[in-house]
């Protein structure tokens, strides 16, 4: 499947996720949720799943950790804030760059309408 395709998934299903929940639960609920849609649609998923920090010649286990990866993918990192700060996207750009992912979406639930509280990353 191609990663727009993927990515077209991805955002129905967390719309899905959102239109039925709304804002206000904590981010867990939603990554739960988001998981059930996403395996309902045929999607792959991984959920927390550990990404280790590669230093020079050392790898360390420092307990960061993936919300959702789609399809060995696309990593989805979740949010319920008020505001994306700059810290978030750093976040989600390392998670990246640490797991060899090229796409990552970085969404904020705590909104009115889901298309204002996603990101879309590309390395």
């Amino acid at each position: 499947m191609e990663i727009n395709q993927i990515t077209d998934k991805i955002m129905g299903c967390a719309i899905e996720v959102h239109r039925n929940l709304g804002p206000g639960l904590l981010e867990s609920a939603y990554e739960e949720c988001l998981e059930f849609e996403l395996n309902r649609a045929g999607l792959f998923t991984q959920r927390q799943l550990a990404v280790p920090v590669v230093y020079k010649d050392i790898r360390l286990d420092c307990g960061y950790r993936i919300d959702l990866l789609v399809e060995n993918a696309v990593i989805i990192e979740l949010k319920t804030v008020d505001a994306f700060a700059p810290v978030h996207e750093a976040q989600i750009l390392t998670y990246m760059k640490f797991a060899s992912k090229e796409i990552g979406l970085l969404m904020n639930f705590n909104v009115t309408l889901l298309k204002n509280g996603v990101k879309r990353y590309r390395l």
